[in-house]
């Protein structure tokens, strides 16, 4: 197995010393379906000699038993593991390979080419530094090779090779692969792809994969194998850039020691040199450049390290340590393009998890711009982001962070989001800049405030939000709470959902999308008067875990107290009131919660009141009983 080296047998210590150093290369294979992806990875692992004989043996007897190639070896075979990628003759997931030259190390992805799988395509070629851009000869450009040209250059790929593939079958046309060039420039131009390499081969021959190929004496490129062995990496042109590290861990083994450790994003770090804390903007020196090995002089991008500085100043994990003269961004308003990954669409107004380097922060997408046909390039008015839609978005977050933009810094500028209820992950985005408004809008001061406003009403604030379904007693019970708080000479507001749907929220109708902006509407106003000291009760459906968390998220934990009116549907269906049941039965009304719109069920709700075996009294008595006892009034 491996490519041919003399150390092997003369000396191991040195070979192995040797392959250490190499660069490592990531390089992903991207394209329409059976264009050969799949092929070419198996024919470079077998070029480079990484293959164990009883792995030749077992992909000759499967080519054989498959019949693909005739009594010829299927090369790809040894990249498609999966019984359904070998059935059908498809990438399904993502496939990774390594395998090393004498000159490099490489690790290859080789990604699906189907517009379903757009997702794990994205995945494969987030850390990629080259794509190699499958073309069948045959066919031309394809709209499948323009979606992953236009996805390769949104990740921010920076090399593009075009390997026209299966010229044995068009005789090795120099015209057919100059009509090709011509139609890609032509497309490349107007995605902004610069950095493009064309090459003609055969990936089930060999042709121009390691040596120039004898059959196509018309092209004088580099081989395949040639350009991936010299091209320049990423990591080489990070080392270039400001001095960019995201603290992973602060290291305090003892009271004397306390030092930042994480993975160089960019640039380069000296002793003695000035660095700033971001967001803080707290500045110090760099002390010490402590590894594994021992300290350091300097270090460059790709390195883990820890910094030591001379100053004692608050630095936490997430925080990014940048150059001082040339910082990182500060912002909490971005526009980005985000793709989304999850069956479950994106809704403006839902909160998720934003993940970007070492720090997490809860986002909220405000407004979809447009979304983004990669078949056409064409920028279509969306409300929400389905599955494998790639929209540009407007995103807020609830506390300012240190970024760069992605076309700068891929680890500084992408981000991953994540559900806030089952912790998957759910879209992958790219910062492009930070909104003007978030640094023209500060939160002004104000000394009259939350504590001086309940202390002058002699009551706790706080959110009682009553959810359940239409004709669960909601309105009726919260209705009951609010007329015995007044009362007792208690500060309080209702907001009903009929009611804000007359004014704040007429505009909106009963979509899912338009249902989360309700809510988040209505928490916003609910926090509103939780700041002016007012005990708030809110009567909505709101039949989403998520929006009823984001209400949840917008006050402190023990301000919010959630109450589920659990009527069951065949209660509340007999109930009808507003006669609405009846119409969503008849089709009259679409997306009604419990007919043709799902309920999610609190989890863990501060009281659930069995309204169906209660009276609106008894549970209206039952609310008073818990802030009695949390000491809200």
């Amino acid at each position: 197995m491996a490519h041919v080296s003399d150390l092997i047998a003369t000396d191991i210590g040195q070979y192995l010393k040797a392959h250490e150093h190499k660069s490592l290369l990531r390089f992903i294979t991207c394209g329409s379906v059976d264009d050969g992806k799949s092929t070419l990875i198996g024919r470079l692992l077998y070029e480079s000699k990484m293959l164990f004989e009883d792995q030749l043996a077992a992909v000759e007897a499967d080519s054989k038993k498959f019949g693909t190639q005739g009594d010829a070896i299927d090369f790809a075979l040894l990249v498609d593991g999966l019984a359904a990628e070998r059935e059908q003759g498809i990438t399904i997931d993502v496939a990774y390979r390594f395998f090393s030259t004498d000159k490099r190390k490489f690790i290859v992805a080789d990604t699906p080419g189907h517009e379903q799988y757009t997702r794990n395509m994205v995945t494969g070629a987030s850390t990629a530094d080259v794509a190699i851009l499958m073309v069948d000869a045959r066919k031309g450009i394809l709209t499948q090779t323009r979606r992953h040209s236009y996805l390769t250059s949104l990740i921010g790929i920076r090399h593009t090779v075009v390997a026209i593939n299966k010229m044995d079958l068009v005789d090795h046309s120099e015209k057919t692969y100059r009509k090709i060039v011509e139609d890609f420039e032509a497309f490349a131009r107007q995605i902004g792809l610069s950095d493009v390499t064309f090459i003609p081969l055969s990936a089930f021959k060999g042709d121009n994969i390691v040596e120039p190929s004898d059959r196509m004496p018309w092209f004088h490129g580099t081989t395949l194998m040639g350009y991936l062995e010299t091209v320049e990496i990423d990591e080489a042109r990070q080392q270039k850039t400001p001095f960019r590290m995201p603290v992973q861990w602060v290291n305090r083994p003892h009271l004397d020691f306390r030092g930042f450790a994480g993975t160089i994003a960019g640039g380069m770090v000296k002793v003695g040199d000035r660095i700033r804390v971001q967001p803080s903007g707290k500045e110090s020196t760099v002390e010490r450049i402590v590894t594994f090995d021992g300290d350091l002089q300097q270090a460059v991008a790709g390195q883990s390290i820890t910094l030591t500085l001379t100053d004692e100043i608050d630095i936490s994990r997430g925080d990014i340590l940048s150059q001082a003269q040339a910082p990182a961004g500060v912002a909490d308003q971005f526009e980005t393009t985000i793709v989304w990954m999850h069956e479950e669409p994106l809704f403006p107004g839902r909160p998720y998890l934003l993940k970007i380097g070492t720090k997490t922060v809860t986002a909220t997408v405000t407004e979809i711009k447009y979304q983004v046909n990669v078949n056409t390039m064409e920028h279509i008015a969306a409300k929400k982001l389905d599955l494998n839609a790639i929209g540009v978005c407007n995103v807020n977050l609830d506390r300012a962070i240190a970024f760069d933009p992605y076309a700068e810094d891929r680890d500084t500028g992408g981000f991953i989001l994540i559900d806030r209820l089952s912790n998957n992950t759910v879209g992958a985005g790219l910062l492009h800049f930070a909104l003007r408004r978030s640094q023209n809008i500060h939160l002004q001061h104000v000394d009259v405030d939350k504590a001086a406003r309940s202390e002058q009403k002699a009551q706790k604030p706080c959110v009682l939000w009553f959810t359940g379904l239409s004709g669960a007693g909601k309105s009726t019970i919260a209705n009951l709470v609010e007329k015995k708080l007044f009362a007792m000479g208690r500060h309080t507001y209702l907001l009903d959902g009929d009611n804000v749907r007359h004014g704040l929220n007429k505009d909106l109708g009963f979509t899912e999308e338009d249902r989360v902006e309700n809510i988040r509407r209505v928490g916003e106003v609910a926090r509103l008067m939780v700041d002016a000291g007012l005990i708030v009760l809110t009567a909505f459906i709101s039949p989403f875990r998520a929006e009823r968390q984001l209400a949840r998220s917008l006050v402190a934990e023990d301000e919010f107290i959630e109450v589920f009116v659990d009527t069951p549907l065949a209660v509340a269906e007999e109930r009808d009131v507003k006669g609405l049941y009846k119409k969503a039965r008849r089709g009259d009304l679409k997306n009604f919660t419990g007919i043709d719109s799902p309920y999610e069920r609190p989890e863990n709700a501060e009281m659930v009141l069995p309204a169906s075996t209660i009276s609106s009294e008894e549970a209206a008595e039952r609310v008073i009983a818990l802030l009695r006892e949390r000491g809200m009034i």
